[in-house]
């Protein structure tokens, strides 16, 4: 399986709820990313699904992964993908769908960096997964722990 992770693009500070899990993309955050899943489908990020955090932010990430992309699968939520969810529930969540090609995970800070680290099986591993950035891992098996390959690290400065 291709996995790629993509962290949400840049979003407002706060929302006009107050609540974090409703803040939403910036225009600048919007603009990036499409230029960065731009690039990415050219190194052939074809999801053959699409899994985002229920979080606005996430969503709206994965609202344009699906048009920059091309994608006309369904587009799945989980509480799998929120911030401080642990990278063995985001783990679950891939064997699950394991019979997927290509899967894109639209998610958060801290979970992403850590969750990078636990597929390469490298639990010291220190990744700085910046906003709108994306990754592909390659995996080959689904035991209880993923044993990964670092394909791929596209940030959003690479392509600007």
């Amino acid at each position: 399986m291709e996995l790629y992770l993509l962290r949400h693009g840049i979003a407002e500070d706060s929302s006009l709820t107050g609540r974090e899990a409703d803040r939403a993309l910036t225009a600048e955050g919007k603009k990036k990313l499409k230029e960065i899943l731009r690039v990415a489908g050219q190194a052939d990020l074809r999801p053959t699904l699409i899994i985002t955090s229920p979080y606005r932010r996430a969503r709206e990430t994965a609202a344009i992964a699906v048009k920059s992309l091309d994608y006309t699968g369904e587009l799945v939520e989980s509480n799998s993908l929120v911030p401080n969810a642990h990278p063995q529930e985001l783990w679950e969540e891939v064997r699950v769908h394991r019979s997927e090609q290509k899967l894109l995970l639209v998610s958060h800070e801290p979970l992403l960096s850590s969750a990078g680290a636990f597929l390469l099986n490298s639990s010291g591993l220190r990744i700085d997964m910046k906003k709108g950035a994306v990754m592909r891992i390659d995996l080959e098996g689904f035991s209880s722990q993923p044993t990964g390959l670092l394909k791929w690290y596209l940030t959003p400065r690479l392509v600007s």
